[in-house]
């Protein structure tokens, strides 16, 4: 017997935003988001919910750029000093982890956790042929794809295709206001949210206009349109987004009954769970701060997703770089702090690995404006209960003859760490998911 409810949100999608089924005046990214629905709701109502008690991995974009020297500084190593007479941290400053390497003094939180046995810094992360552009190397990270290799569905799609087959579409979840590209997958799964008290679903397309017209038909009248600089905090470099091939012999019109009607279901599924929880943890200020606490409200409060993903932006440091990114690495430090122990005081930080990536990091010579001009290879953090703490990877050499252009070489493939993620805490086979079997990292003690 079908679900009552159900069929009358179908019959009310028919005969209002599809009555004109045919004159295609549906804006077309409408097509291109969300999961899709109507065959499982035509049948089973139950999903498999596999992230209520399963592991969890919270994905931090550092948008722009980070300087990985600057974060994780040299501060025994004489050509990081010659090769940057006004950015380098002097070494009575940095917040040693060893002999020769040191975190940047606005890191607190960050050393806290590596003292703690929580972070892992994984050196020189990159891959060949580097690619210095904002947008395409973001394409690269997001899809895990060669430099020469254009790939539509992201890293994070694939693993949601091949090992979260039948889970609800809030599986995968993105703070801000468009899905990322590393979402993108062959059976539309995860959705993006922004304000839980305003909730629904935005779009995964390009077009402003579309996506204006699409909250019309959807969201409350008072919904605001949202800022990309803020709710996200990422720019537009964070807001590189993947589209939706229909499939299977889909009409639009069809795809968008299901996407539709799934959008109600996760709505309704996020606002009990916001409504239920609290924020009674102490963050800081900032947008990256809420985002995560949002992220930890969504975890206590047994939401099934497996992936959240927040962006933090201003890491394009070509101008003045020691205010501004000293500025954002101890948001990034303090926050992560925040969420940490947060959910350490909820009893849920056993379940949860924090990863940030960057599009790469900058050069090794300062420029005239005493910033760093894009570069190639950079550190990676990750935080979790079970890290194996400490630093993984060679250290970059910076001697003039071992760098790439200028630029550190890299040591360590980034689909190297997907794929020990994807394997030793999502438990998935990495290989369908990236294309090949990756050497992995011992990132779990």
């Amino acid at each position: 017997m079908k679900n009552p409810i159900l069929t009358t949100r179908r019959n009310f999608l028919r005969t209002t935003l599809l009555g004109g089924a045919l004159s295609w005046t549906v804006p077309s990214f409408v097509a291109q988001t969300f999961d899709v629905l109507h065959a499982a709701t035509d049948g089973a109502l139950t999903q498999v919910n596999t992230g209520k008690d399963g592991t969890i991995l919270v994905l931090i974009q550092l948008a722009g750029g980070n300087d990985g020297l600057n974060a994780v500084v040299p501060y025994t190593n004489d050509y990081y000093y010659q090769a940057r007479p006004t950015l380098g941290i002097p070494h009575d400053q940095v917040l040693p982890l060893n002999d020769t390497l040191g975190l940047n003094p606005s890191m607190t939180g960050f050393k806290s956790l590596f003292d703690s046995g929580h972070l892992s810094i994984v050196n020189g992360v990159g891959y060949p042929n580097p690619n210095r552009s904002h947008f395409r190397s973001t394409e690269i990270w997001q899809t895990a794809s060669d430099e020469d290799r254009y790939l539509t569905n992201g890293w994070i799609g694939r693993y949601f295709d091949n090992a979260c087959a039948g889970c609800d579409a809030t599986v995968g979840i993105n703070i801000g206001p468009r899905l990322p590209q590393a979402f993108a997958s062959a059976t539309p799964t995860g959705v993006s949210i922004e304000n839980p008290d305003n909730y629904r679903f935005v779009s995964a397309g390009k077009n402003d206009d579309e996506e204006l017209a699409y909250r019309s038909m959807y969201a409350p009248p008072d919904d605001p349109l949202g800022d990309a600089s803020g709710g996200n905090s990422g720019g537009s470099i964070s807001m590189v987004s993947g589209t939706v091939t229909l499939h299977n012999g889909q009409s639009a019109v069809d795809f968008l009954e299901r996407t539709a009607m799934n959008a109600q279901f996760s709505s309704d599924k996020i606002r009990a769970i916001v409504a239920k929880t609290r924020d009674t943890f102490q963050y800081p200020p900032g947008p990256l701060a809420r985002n995560l606490q949002l992220v930890a409200r969504l975890i206590t409060g047994g939401l099934t997703s497996r992936v959240y993903y927040v962006s933090q932006g201003g890491y394009d440091t070509h101008t003045f770089q020691r205010g501004a990114q000293d500025g954002r690495l101890k948001e990034l430090a303090d926050s992560v702090k925040a969420f940490t122990d947060d959910l350490q005081a909820s009893g849920v930080f056993d379940r949860v690995m924090i990863m940030t990536f960057s599009e790469f990091g900058r050069r090794v010579l300062e420029n005239g404006s005493r910033g760093t001009d894009h570069g190639a290879a950079a550190p990676m953090f990750l935080i979790g209960p079970n890290m194996k703490s400490g630093l993984l990877g060679a250290e970059p050499s910076l001697a003039p003859a071992d760098l790439l252009d200028g630029d550190i070489k890299y040591n360590t493939d980034f689909r190297s760490v997907y794929a020990s993620i994807l394997q030793s805490w999502l438990g998935a086979n990495s290989v369908p998911i990236l294309g090949k079997q990756f050497d992995t990292l011992p990132i779990l003690g």
